[in-house]
């Protein structure tokens, strides 16, 4: 799969996932940037993989799109991202190919010559027979990905899957890390390497054990899978952190009309996007829990700037920079996040809430949650009805949310401008619940 395509697939399935298909096929060719020719290749193309990931028992051919990429409530073991990672380097040829090399390898380890034999001798009569250069691409990629590793050190090499961690451990322990790796995955910061590790530790108890029940010990939904899709750039921004590269996006900020547009082939049919050119020096990535968002903080001419990663598409790494230059403006960066709530670089301010204590005999829950999810602040007044907290951040905007969940426990003292902020909102929600 080109890379502008999965682009193009990520933001596909994004829009998909927000709109639980509200949108017609005009409509949604539109706000994409993309042709309704484009917008149906594109479906057929996701209902095939829909199809190669179903079940046998489910018939997803003549579903809608929404409807065919929908999985249970319950198990967000493959996420929209995952369902697009497994297919979007291999073409079908290559699919087939490391089937049988993977098939041959299963409990024996062999040379690249006798692998070239026992795919030679699988390999459909419509598909070209592989040669050595094919197959040694092919296990470059497995050994690159650590499905399988060299046995010996001297040549001839032979491969072997690398699954002695599944061979090593007892049946019980393999559940025991299946629960573990189940637990986190779906607990922590989404991960794809998490769910995929999860996913054939499930495949391979469900072979072991014949029954769903010893994979089932827990459920779970979590509420931002279009946001898992920002995952694609992660790896890539971190590698250039890493190595002090520049990266080179096309951006469309969230208000933009259009979230993506199609690369112009044609000089004569280009025409203006809404989507800009950047390159920045990425210095951080932060990942927003409360609502699913990773953000990408980065140096450029204008100084310190923050994308969202939902709107980076056609992203490359450029060239690398000193690392003298690299520390000296990450050390700007967190001198101007010292007091963020979250990532804002405005100008502090300090903020003072009331909050009041439920009636007793409740326990405190508003004091524990201030101290559990109230970073640095510090409570510097309390009596048996209420206790203020005080903090300074960069800026009211990140921490108004926050302040806004806590609904009539919660009064903003200082600064006045928060405050009158605070009750134009609420002023605002009471119209909404006037009596009709």
């Amino acid at each position: 799969m080109a890379k502008e395509s999965f682009d193009k697939e990520i933001q596909f399935l994004r829009m998909l996932m927000l709109t639980s298909g509200a949108y017609n096929r005009v409509q949604f060719a539109e706000r994409l940037g993309i042709s309704v020719h484009t917008f149906d290749k594109t479906t057929r193309r996701l209902k095939e993989i829909a199809a190669a990931s179903a079940s046998p028992s489910v018939n997803t051919k003549d579903q809608e799109l929404p409807l065919a990429v929908r999985y249970n409530y319950y198990e967000s073991a493959d996420p929209l991202l995952l369902f697009l990672f497994r297919t979007k380097s291999l073409k079908e040829s290559e699919s087939v190919r490391i089937t049988h090399i993977l098939e041959a390898l299963n409990g024996q380890a062999l040379t690249v010559m006798e692998l070239i034999d026992a795919c030679s001798s699988k390999m459909p009569e419509d598909m070209p027979l592989p040669d050595e250069k094919t197959i040694r691409s092919d296990l470059k990629y497995l050994e690159s990905v650590g499905v399988i590793h060299k046995k010996n050190a001297s040549r001839p090499y032979q491969y072997q899957l690398q699954d002695e961690l599944l061979r090593s451990l007892s049946d019980e322990e393999l559940i025991d890390l299946y629960d573990f790796v189940d637990v986190m995955s779906n607990t922590q910061v989404p991960s794809v390497q998490g769910y995929l590790l999860r996913d054939s530790l499930k495949k391979h108890l469900l072979r072991l054990f014949d029954e769903a029940s010893s994979t089932e010990a827990f459920l779970y939904k979590y509420h931002y899978h279009s946001r898992i899709l920002d995952e694609a750039h992660l790896y890539t921004l971190l590698e250039a952190i890493r190595h002090r590269r520049r990266v080179r996006f096309r951006y469309f900020t969230p208000k933009a009309e259009k979230t993506y547009t199609a690369q112009s082939t044609n000089p004569r049919f280009e025409r203006e996007d809404e989507g800009k050119w950047h390159k920045s020096l990425p210095l951080k990535i932060v990942y927003d829990h409360q609502y699913g968002r990773w953000y990408m903080l980065s140096s450029d001419r204008e100084g310190i700037r923050k994308f969202r990663m939902e709107g980076m598409t056609h992203l490359e790494e450029a060239e690398s920079i000193p690392e003298t230059d690299f520390q000296l403006k990450t050390a700007a960066l967190e001198e101007k996040l010292q007091t963020s709530w979250l990532i804002d670089t405005g100008t502090p301010v300090t903020v003072r809430a009331r909050f009041f204590s439920p009636e007793p005999p409740e326990p405190d829950f508003i004091k524990q949650r201030v101290l559990l999810q109230g970073q640095w602040g510090e409570i510097v007044e309390e009596d048996e009805q209420s206790f203020i907290y005080e903090i300074t951040v960069n800026g009211i905007m990140e921490i108004k949310p926050w302040l806004r969940s806590f609904g009539s426990s919660c009064e903003v003292l200082a600064p006045s401008h928060l405050r009158r902020d605070m009750i134009e909102e609420w002023k605002e929600i009471q119209d909404y619940y006037e009596s009709i």
